[in-house]
């Protein structure tokens, strides 16, 4: 099966061998998204609500490049590093999903990419 690398530049760039997203079929995959500011690649300021946010922001601008929007999420994977702020991820995690609740998994994780609070990774089917 043919598939096509998506990748916009209102989201983070890879910072390793992989792309931003996939699409396969009409299957998207999107690689877990960090805090980074797509402008600076500086991790965002505040705390994990502020940094759960521009994971998810990032997610968003990806989508969005595949034609897409979190209605069309069916799949999530949340790695947290501390599982005691997991009400204040899934308080963001909510006001962007809204009605559309996914299947997840939410894994605590000893370590993240640039010692970041969460990473986001999707899977959405698109048209």
């Amino acid at each position: 099966m043919k598939h096509q690398v998506i990748h916009t530049n209102n989201a983070p760039a890879a910072i390793g061998p992989y792309s931003q997203a996939v699409k396969a079929g009409n299957l998207l995959f999107i690689s877990g998204q960090v805090p980074f500011v797509p402008e600076t690649m500086e991790i965002v300021e505040g705390d994990v609500k502020a940094q759960t946010a521009q994971s998810l922001k990032n997610l968003q601008a990806i989508l969005k490049e595949a034609g897409a929007d979190f209605s069309h999420v069916v799949k999530t994977t949340v790695f947290i590093k501390d599982m005691n702020e997991f009400a204040q991820i899934n308080e963001v995690y909510a006001e962007y999903f809204g009605e559309n609740k996914p299947a997840r998994a939410c894994v605590e994780v000893a370590r993240l990419p640039k010692d970041v609070k969460v990473e986001i990774e999707i899977i959405a089917v698109v048209e």
